[in-house]
């Protein structure tokens, strides 16, 4: 997004503070795939007493306090991976990572090549299988390198999407790209915003090295979280009656951004099993009141920078976005246990 120099800038920061946390964060780099190396966050509980260190803050943007490498706590503990939106990255969701991990949680998320802000290669952007796969990559990663295979829970596994991260993670539940399905519906409801993403996100043709089999579903996930998800009509009705795998499905209820969330999110909720899902709409929602909390002044900031962006920082009328995170901190984590 063109938003990019605000939203995603500085990577870290490094003043640090007294102030106490409970939260590790280290990033790695997966290098299995030399073709797409992975930056990966990941967020734990740790018991160091090392002072703390600001991540993802910027002049726009509230971020997180962390303990920057500090050694994981003694324990066995539940996974959560995080998939960001179309040209996000790991930090719009660093205050949900935050707080699942001061509860206990071992937290990871990556910046899928091609569809995040510091990499819209189109060759990588058009691999749409790869999102989910990477997924699969970083927990491959979590459950065989120390230290923390020692600490995860493999057991306990969620992912968690938004936007184009939730269709991801639905991917990793058993829904499966159909073509023919995505076509049909786009000449019902020809959305240019999902719609005009077909070619960008390979969708409109078959790609090289695409696999035949679209199934690409992770048995070691026990759960997912979609969270305003985009391009839900890609998916097989078949694929989605066939999903058993609990899925938590939280929308916005205001469209700003021709995403209506009864044709995503409630095309997902009227197709899956109701045994395997519960359904949310957070009525004075948009679809960023998902990401990270804007700071005063942000909104005159943004639209200098690009008119228009200021969008971003707008929840519904009366609420706040402390205020909805809280509700859907609460939602997910009521969820994972």
């Amino acid at each position: 997004m063109k938003w990019a120099h605000l939203l995603f800038a500085p990577l870290l920061s490094f003043c640090t503070s007294a102030i106490a946390s409970d939260v590790g964060f280290i990033q790695v780099t997966l290098t299995d795939d030399p073709n797409r190396p992975l930056n990966t966050a990941i967020w734990y509980p740790t018991q160091d007493a090392s002072d703390t260190t600001l991540i993802g803050d910027n002049p726009a943007f509230i971020g997180t306090q962390v303990i920057k490498d500090g050694e994981i706590q003694s324990g066995t503990f539940p996974v959560v991976l995080l998939s960001h939106g179309y040209r996000g990255n790991w930090r719009n969701q660093n205050w949900l990572a935050t707080e699942l991990a001061s509860r206990g949680y071992i937290v990871a998320a990556t910046d899928h090549p091609g569809t995040t802000s510091f990499d819209q290669s189109p060759e990588q952007a058009a691999k749409w299988w790869e999102r989910p796969q990477d997924m699969s990559r970083i927990l491959d990663y979590l459950l065989s390198e120390t230290p923390w295979k020692q600490s995860a829970n493999a057991d306990n596994i969620t992912a968690i999407g938004h936007s184009l991260g939730g269709w991801t993670v639905m991917q990793l539940a058993g829904a499966k790209i159909d073509r023919a399905t995505f076509e049909a519906e786009c000449l019902i409801y020809p959305n240019p915003r999902t719609c005009g993403l077909s070619d960008e996100l390979g969708l409109s043709q078959v790609q090289t090295a695409e696999p035949n089999d679209k199934d690409l579903s992770d048995p070691r996930i026990q759960r997912v979280v979609s969270l305003d998800l985009g391009l839900a009509r890609s998916f097989s009705v078949q694929s989605l009656n066939e999903i058993n795998v609990p899925t938590l499905i939280l929308a916005a209820g205001i469209d700003i951004g021709d995403l209506p969330q009864a044709l995503e999110s409630g095309y997902i909720a009227e197709h899956m099993p109701l045994n395997s899902r519960r359904y949310k709409v957070y009525e004075n929602a948009t679809h960023f009141s998902f990401i990270q909390q804007c700071k005063p002044g942000a909104v005159p900031m943004l639209e200098e920078e690009v008119p228009g962006d200021g969008i971003i920082c707008k929840d519904g009328l009366g609420a706040s976005r402390g205020e909805l995170h809280q509700l859907i901190l609460n939602d997910i984590v009521s969820f994972l246990n």
